[in-house]
This record gives C-alpha cells, structure tokens and sequence, in this order.
C-alpha cells in the first residue's frame, strides 16, 4: 500500500496526554476538541481521573485521554494511584503528547520523561510558547529537551490561543494506526454527563476557593434527572470540618452562589440546554443544617 492510499483512509486511536501537574494538558486537550470536558483550574492536581476527548475530523478520529499530572511524591496514596493511571495510560495509547511549558523543563518533567516508553510514538509539545518574549530561545531549548528522547517530532503551541493545534493534529495522525472510528461522529467524551457536571462544579470549587480548601473534600451529585431538555441537577459538596464549609459558602453565602452560577451556566453551555442547579455544603460527618441557608439555585 502506497502513502497516498494511506493517506486517503481511515486513522483512529489514543492519544495519551501526560506531562506534570500545571503543564495545560486538559486546557490542550479542550481546545484540541473543541469543548470543555477536562477541568482546568491553577491548583495542581486537578485531573483525578482519566477524562476522554473525542474530535472526529474528515477521515480521522483522534481520541485524547487527558491523565492527572505525575506526581514528584509518592506516599500519598492519592499520588500513587494517579501515577498508576498515568503509566496505564502510557501503555495503551498508540501515540503520546508529552507537555512542557516553553523555557521550562525541571526534575519533575524528567521523570514523566523517564516513565515514557520507547516503543509508543511521542511527540514533544512545548506550550505557553505564545509566552515567551524572546522567541529566538524556543529552539535551542527544544533542542536540549529532543536530545534527552527520541521524540517523534516536537510543536510548539499555545492551547489557551490555539496556535499550531493544526500542525499539531497533522504530526499527530501520521503514527494513528488504520483503524475504524471507535466512537459516533457527534461524540466528544465517554464521559457520562452525571460525570461531567461533578467535575464542572469541582473545577469551580478549586477555582473559587483555591490553596485553602484540602485535596480531600469531594464533589457528589446526589440526583441527576432530565425532563425534555432541562436537566435537573442536586450536588452536595462534602468538607471535612465546619471551618472549610465557611469557606465554600463565602460572607453571605457569595463565594457558593457564584460556585453554583459559574457550573450551571458551563452545564448549558456543555449539555445545550436549561439546568436547574442545586448545591449544598454539608460536613462529612453529618448533613448540613437546612436552616443555616446554604442551598444556592443556579437561578436569581
């Protein structure tokens, strides 16, 4: 079989994006498909899970898998088991996006280096480049970066702008295997929307209440329902102690009504359609108190 007949048929596979924590691997990974279905949030340790992106493009369907940050340290058992996804994830995939951030490369980039194996396509993707002022040091740096893996070809890029997303997509279907599509046309995750909406009010909880509130608080939603095209959603926010409910819920409940405007408002925008959005906060160790007034609608 010749090039140009290749060319001409049909590639599908996974695409692992790993890099370390802050690199902008989910916000790459949403303006590669063109929708917002991984998280972003400035806090490391963001991505807790495997998040699939589905772009179908002419005869291509490149199916992204956006992986938590490697994490530096690991006796954490939460770090120890987001390394365990990031590695498992590096095995099945038929290509990898290695993510830096341009004019910066450390020990922890090293050893999301040293976990990439050698038998799996990777390309090297330097982004934030729009960053860097002095553009003439982009290419010496790459080439101490190329130097340290027999990376496969390395694009600078720039995910918030979406620069070189298309030079990107062509160097990464040239190593898809010649597949059949995996999923239908129109699909854009594998992700439930039960999923995706935990994690849109997660992202906003990171996003509003920052440094302050532990990695161990946990976004539930207790009742997911849809009639017609309205979705009704009930979430409950679960801290572990009163001081960080306070947080959550802001002087006069402010923080957590913006908390829920924010996550209905990237619901409709994600599901395309009206949702009726309830939060509370509630202690681990028991409910909420209903009179203390910390539900907050999605609606004013």
């Amino acid at each position: 079989m010749n090039s140009s007949s290749e060319e001409n048929q049909y590639r599908c596979g996974y695409i692992a994006i790993v890099g370390r924590p802050n690199v902008g691997k989910s916000t790459l990974m949403n303006a590669l498909i063109g929708a917002k279905v991984s998280i972003t949030s400035r806090k490391a340790q963001t991505t807790r899970h495997r998040i699939t992106g589905i772009q179908t493009k002419d005869n291509t369907q490149y199916v992204y898998v956006d992986t938590p940050g490697f994490q530096t340290r690991h006796s954490n058992p939460l770090n120890r088991t987001l390394n365990r996804t990031v590695t498992n994830t590096l095995m099945a995939s038929d290509v990898i996006l290695f993510i830096i951030e341009a004019g910066t490369f450390g020990a922890a980039d090293q050893q999301v280096i040293d976990l990439l194996p050698k038998n799996v396509p990777c390309i090297l993707v330097i982004n934030k480049s729009d960053r860097v002022k002095d553009k003439a040091i982009l290419m010496p740096f790459a080439q101490k970066v190329m130097a340290l893996f027999p990376f496969a070809a390395v694009v600078p890029v720039s995910a918030t702008l979406k620069f070189q997303l298309e030079n990107l997509e062509k160097e990464t279907r040239k190593h898809l295997p010649l597949n059949d599509p995996i999923f239908g046309d129109d699909d854009i995750t594998d992700r439930s929307e039960k999923f995706l909406a935990t994690e849109i009010v997660r992202e906003k909880l990171f996003r509003f209440v920052g440094d302050e509130l532990p990695y161990t608080s946990t976004v539930l939603i207790e009742k997911f329902e849809q009639e017609g095209n309205l979705r009704r959603v009930f979430v409950a926010i679960l801290v572990d102690r009163d001081g960080h409910k306070s947080m959550v819920i802001g002087n006069k409940g402010a923080r957590l009504k913006d908390i829920s405007t924010q996550s209905r408002q990237d619901m409709e925008k994600l599901f395309g359609g009206p949702v009726y959005l309830e939060i509370w906060v509630k202690v681990k160790s028991g409910w909420a108190d209903n009179e203390a007034g910390l539900r907050a609608y999605g609606y004013e």
